[in-house]
């Protein structure tokens, strides 16, 4: 799950699983798997960049856990 920003300053948690797309237009547009689509202040780098971190998160838990 990654924390985003909507453009209104809420914020939200999103499964990143289900992100299918991110688009620059020219605010940041997620397309979710279930056709949903949310709007938010982070670049479309930013929103990568907190899904790489969130998936490589999840590998380190994993192998502290076979160690």
């Amino acid at each position: 799950m990654i924390a985003l920003t909507r453009l209104n300053g809420s914020q939200l948690v999103v499964n990143s699983d289900l992100i299918e797309l991110v688009e620059a237009s020219p605010d940041t547009v997620l397309t979710l798997t279930t056709g949903r689509k949310l709007v938010v202040v982070e670049t479309v780098d930013e929103v990568i960049g907190r899904a790489r971190e969130y998936r490589r998160s999840l590998l380190t838990d994993l192998e502290e856990r076979r160690a």
